[in-house]
């Protein structure tokens, strides 16, 4: 949840304007640069800086956490994936035009899409199940760009500075945006019931979520996306935007609709899908996140590195 500045003490808003500060100014530097460079500077800083920020220990712990006998230079090649896609999905998300471009060139498949077209033929909600992959703001920008109006669920930022910047960018690339909370919860079901597109990310940890196992261990993972689905009779379909080779393209796969059932059943075959995705392409999925948030951190397996 993103603070209001009153309530913020003067250490605290001194805080959060200093990396604000520097947040900013680094990505109007490397804005300097043609795209291709920009997001292989970007990437390169946040791999040299992965220590220091303590995105390496995060990564390291949750893969000591699941999968205990990873061998070293796996779990080392991981950590620098991981690393150098934050940072140019960090890039590309500020970079407007140059990352739209190569968005809507992204080739596009899967049984997903001929589900979409008849959702769209017979006027019924959609809603894409995503998740921090690769850079999932590429899916919205290709299936906008084939016609298919998409709004989007974000959760807004701890530091209010930097929000305000998030929050525009985030409308730049498409509209509308409904911001977590009980009032974007409204805005959003009305929209569901126009029969509109949704984008929502689902891997984070949910607070009060049910535990289904991820890569073998529980994770708390709200139902709700389920529940608006099976509520409103909207398709669900997986959605993922794969990272190509070349560090700048995608791939935009989308997987067959969820069938209806009930929530926690269809949920965990979102849950399932995605780590079949994320075994494919391991240095994809920030893994940087809790996502196994208590279980990870209170494990005797977890890292300290």
């Amino acid at each position: 949840m993103s603070n209001s500045r009153k309530d913020l003490t003067r250490i605290q808003k001194a805080q959060y304007f200093t990396s604000n500060l520097i947040l900013r100014g680094t990505i109007k530097l490397l804005g300097l640069f043609p795209y291709a460079l920009r997001l292989r500077l970007m990437g390169g800083l946040v791999r040299r800086l992965s220590g220091v920020l303590g995105i390496r220990k995060r990564i390291r712990r949750n893969l000591s956490y699941v999968l205990p006998d990873l061998p070293e230079p796996e779990a080392q090649r991981i950590c620098h994936e991981v690393a150098d896609n934050a940072g140019r999905t960090v890039a590309e998300f500020y970079a407007g035009q140059p990352f739209w471009e190569r968005a809507r060139a992204a080739k596009i498949g899967g049984p997903g899409l001929a589900a979409l077209e008849q959702a769209k033929a017979d006027g019924r909600p959609v809603i894409f199940v995503t998740a921090h992959f690769g850079n999932y703001d590429a899916a919205r920008v290709k299936l906008m760009s084939l016609g298919f109006p998409m709004g989007a669920l974000y959760r807004r930022m701890a530091n209010p500075y930097f929000n305000e910047h998030y929050v525009k960018a985030m409308h730049d690339t498409g509209k509308p945006m409904f911001e977590q909370g009980k009032r974007g919860m409204v805005e959003m079901v009305r929209f569901l019931k126009q029969g509109g597109n949704l984008a929502i990310v689902t891997d984070l940890h949910a607070i009060g979520g049910s535990p289904i196992d991820f890569f073998g261990k529980p994770a708390l993972t709200s139902l709700v996306t389920a529940e608006l689905a099976l509520k409103f009779k909207a398709v669900m379909i997986p959605v993922y935007a794969v990272r190509q080779e070349n560090g700048l393209d995608f791939e935009i796969i989308m997987k067959e609709p969820i069938e209806h059932t009930d929530a926690l059943r269809m949920t965990t075959e979102v849950t399932q899908d995605l780590e079949k995705v994320v075994q494919d392409h391991m240095g994809q999925w920030f893994w940087i996140h809790r996502r196994w948030k208590p279980y990870a951190q209170s494990s005797p397996t977890a890292v300290s590195d």
